[in-house]
């Protein structure tokens, strides 16, 4: 795919979740309807950017992520698009209850945003560093799961929500990410992207984990193995077209996510495949425990959540299967 960045050199790097800040300030511009409320995290999950310019649509709820989420719903009912957002580590870590019976059993087009996610939250600890959300939010019927990859496709994420009539979650990381989509990058809800073609082994990424992958098949090139990365910006509905025709292709699948791979993205491929075409598959990411207090950096290289560790992974998983050389 030509419409990104791809070079180190032309990179910068910004939090995911601003993108998803400046999305909502657009997206009040464009819609009268759209209302937003937040359980006192408003900076810290970039919202202030719709408070400062529409205050009479934005509502301050406190720390009550209950509260938050049910009002939400009556704003809903009443016909506003109201974005409600918090650390995923209380919405949906808290309040998932009031998701359930409020927001998916009635259907209402609620846009639930989960920032502060994966290990990359860094010192705030396992406590805060929530990594069931996808598998929490997977689960509940009618509900949407979106990950984006960067600010810029956060952006382009916050105002599809808008014309999208069911209930969604967006999930967003702290820190600065490398920015490396573009404006003319394609964004769908519901579709997969293959951003680099490859015929050896599939490499199926989301969120924070996609420029992983992409670092990853650079440096698998190096060693004569074509790896196509899909990534998957909308875990559910799962476009399954697209990882199927390319595990068809390659033969091999590898998932990645920063988060628990149990019932995360790579549960969602998992069964994907052994219902439509078994293929072998490893899933990486967090494997059945917390995670714990450091730097993001040094998190992501623990747990094996870099390029480096991708790379690797994904030679050891050929060689064992179809005698690729380490």
């Amino acid at each position: 795919m030509t419409d990104m960045h791809l070079a180190a050199g032309e990179l910068k790097s910004e939090p995911i979740r601003k993108g998803f800040g400046l999305g909502l300030a657009e997206a009040g511009k464009r819609w009268d309807n759209v209302v937003a409320a937040c359980a006192d995290l408003t900076e810290s999950t970039n919202m202030h950017f719709f408070a400062e310019a529409f205050s009479s649509r934005f509502i301050e709820i406190g720390v009550a992520e209950q509260n938050l989420v049910t009002v939400g719903s009556g704003l809903a009912a009443a016909g506003k698009i109201p974005f409600v957002s918090s650390y995923a580590a209380f919405s949906p870590g808290r309040n998932w209850e009031q998701i359930r019976t409020t927001i998916c059993l009635n259907d209402r087009p609620v846009k639930i945003i989960g920032s502060h996610a994966g290990v990359s939250v860094g010192p705030d600890g396992a406590t805060h560093q929530m990594l069931e959300d996808l598998a929490l939010m997977r689960a509940l019927p009618n509900m949407v799961v979106i990950a984006p990859c960067d600010s810029v496709e956060a952006y382009k994420a916050t105002l599809a929500m808008v014309s999208d009539k069911r209930p969604n979650y967006m999930r967003l990381a702290r820190e600065a990410t490398p920015v490396f989509t573009t404006e003319k990058t394609p964004f769908e809800i519901g579709k997969a992207q293959v951003f680099w073609p490859g015929k050896d082994v599939t490499l199926v990424a989301t969120g924070t984990m996609t420029y992983q992958a992409m670092e990853a098949a650079d440096l698998l090139a190096e060693h004569k193995i074509k790896a196509e990365v899909i990534h998957v910006a909308t875990i559910k509905p799962l476009d399954g077209k697209t990882i199927l025709e390319s595990a068809a292709k390659t033969g091999h699948v590898i998932t990645i996510e920063e988060a628990q791979i149990n019932g995360g993205l790579g549960g969602a491929v998992a069964e994907l495949l052994s219902e439509n075409l078994p293929t072998p598959m490893i899933r990486m990411g967090m494997r059945d425990r917390f995670g714990e207090s450091g730097k993001p950096e040094e998190l992501l290289e623990h747990f094996g959540l870099t390029a480096k560790h991708i790379t690797q992974a994904t030679q050891h998983f050929l060689s064992d299967h179809n005698g690729h050389k380490h």
